[in-house]
């Protein structure tokens, strides 16, 4: 199954709205044999991947998958098939499918005589690649992971405005390589005035990656002249986040990433809107300046926003956080 994840990691932000789904074919022997992780729109799924490499050394074998096989005719026929008609005997799945309308592959598996196994290494499988997509599935609408960097007393910029850079070299090229994997990249048009920024993922030496998030600025105010987002971004001239959420479903989008300023986020947080929150937090000190968040609904110490701390850990000096909202 961790190999089965690393191929979901792999995929990761190429199938929306499909989820990125990763699957390891073993032979009769328990040799890994055939690898494999769901392709874009329309191509074919995990299990179809990995049963290709496998050949037929899938015969006898068991398919360990990070999600349920599905059972339903969509762009492609049904995966929970296409590991019988190949003869596999045994498939293990962390995450039963949410969706009712592709669920059911188990069952239908069990019925042709496959053992299945399930809910192997599911809470790796659902904080990790498929985390986005299973929220979407259950809710409807695109997951939000806001992510900040700020001094170790809250504030992302010094008093005059300058904020380049708070987070060190190695946070910066790991937030780079984590937007390649998203769908969408959403700030506020007053970070779009402030910063100008280009909402890009790019390498170490500041060439852009091969894939890239779609770039979304949220605000009724047209965008500056000449900025780096005037003609590349998503401009909805709203300032209500379910609005925001709607627009990006409609475009297929199911994972974000929330780096706008404060007022962005304390919106979202209002809403009820922040599904995560990934903070990198430098060992320094400002005294001043704005807070990472404003008007988040906080009137007093009862209302305070409870977190539920996933994981910390180093990112170069930097500690990196992340948290989901308490149940």
């Amino acid at each position: 199954m961790v190999l089965a994840i690393a191929e979901s990691e792999r995929v990761r932000g190429t199938t929306s709205p499909n989820p990125p789904v990763g699957c390891v074919i073993l032979d009769e022997s328990g040799e890994a044999v055939g690898f494999g992780g769901t392709q874009p729109v329309g191509g074919s799924h995990a299990e179809v991947m990995a049963l290709k490499e496998a050949g037929t050394k899938a015969q006898g074998g068991t398919a360990v998958v990070t999600l349920e096989p599905c059972a339903h005719y969509g762009r492609t026929p049904p995966c929970a098939e296409a590991l019988i008609a190949a003869g596999i005997k045994h498939v293990v799945h962390a995450i039963s499918d949410p969706n009712p309308r592709a669920s059911g592959g188990a069952d239908l598996l069990r019925q042709s005589g496959v053992t299945v196994e399930s809910g192997v290494l599911a809470q790796e499988v659902s904080r990790g690649p498929l985390r986005a997509w299973l929220h979407y599935a259950r809710t409807g609408r695109p997951h939000v992971t806001w992510k900040y960097a700020a001094s170790l007393d809250g504030r992302i910029a010094a008093q005059d405005g300058t904020s380049q850079w708070i987070s060190s070299e190695t946070s910066r090229t790991e937030v780079h390589d984590l937007r390649a994997k998203l769908d969408a990249i959403v700030v506020g048009s007053n970070t779009v005035r402030l910063d100008d920024p280009a909402l890009t993922a790019r390498d170490a030496a500041g060439m852009p990656l091969a894939r890239q998030p779609l770039p979304v600025v949220v605000g009724m105010s047209d965008l500056p002249v000449g900025a780096k987002l005037q003609h590349t971004a998503l401009h909805l001239r709203t300032h209500e986040p379910d609005d925001v959420l709607d627009a990006l479903a409609e475009q297929g989008v199911v994972d974000v990433l929330l780096e706008g300023g404060p007022t962005l986020a304390g919106a979202f947080w209002r809403a009820g809107r922040v599904d995560r929150v990934l903070a990198y937090i430098a060992p320094a000190l400002l005294g001043a300046g704005p807070a990472a968040v404003l008007d988040a609904g906080v009137s007093t110490i009862t209302d305070a926003v409870r977190l539920a701390v996933e994981e910390f850990t180093m990112s170069g000096p930097d500690l990196r956080i992340s948290a989901v909202p308490q149940t």
